[in-house]
């Protein structure tokens, strides 16, 4: 089962590599050919935003696998590690739920879709087939989540904390001559 993870994890970062480039790239030449040739290609503008859409759907499913999602955490630190742990299970759970009802709506949207359907102007695609990522991120999502509480709390795996920079560990990966040059006291 951890392996199938790991796999899906590796699949997650890769997917959303591509998409990152596939649209930067896809922008970058639209707008070289414009300024430059003053041409521009119709369907580019169409498919970077779709693999935006895409991109940012999926980058969401990876960080909720991260543990990298912000919350509001102000509260949550000044509670003990227990109750902080059955209100960020709470939290979760509520999550869980919205994500659960997304899925079911977003399903709903995609069968009407394939009863009446509606193009992309420039790609001529299926949109039902472009919307299928809502249903699809939503539910890793959910797993991701699952899975991240399960590490927590049965695991034992402790998540660093998004918010709180490790200026520590910072200064430590710097060699003690790039500290010293940049002015910087060497650590005691």
């Amino acid at each position: 089962m951890f392996k199938l993870l790991k796999q899906i994890d590796k699949l997650e970062n890769y997917v959303c590599q591509l998409l990152l480039c596939l649209f930067v790239v896809l922008l970058f030449t639209q707008v070289v050919l414009r300024v430059v040739f003053n041409y521009g290609i119709p369907w580019s503008e169409e498919l970077s935003r779709f693999a935006f859409v895409w991109f940012v759907f999926l980058g969401a499913s990876y960080a909720a696998r991260l543990s990298a999602h912000n919350r509001v955490t102000f509260h949550l630190r000044m509670m003990p590690t227990k109750l902080r742990n059955i209100v960020e299970l709470l939290g979760d759970v509520f999550w869980i739920a919205f994500n659960t009802l997304m899925t079911f709506k977003s399903i709903e949207v995609i069968e009407s879709m394939m009863e009446f359907t509606f193009y992309s102007p420039a790609l001529d695609w299926s949109m039902a087939y472009l919307y299928m990522i809502f249903p699809i991120s939503f539910t890793l999502t959910s797993l991701r989540i699952i899975q991240v509480n399960y590490m927590k709390l049965v695991c034992g795996v402790k998540f660093d904390d998004v918010d709180e920079p490790n200026l520590e560990e910072d200064v430590m990966s710097t060699p003690a001559s790039k500290r010293e040059q940049a002015g910087s006291r060497p650590l005691a």
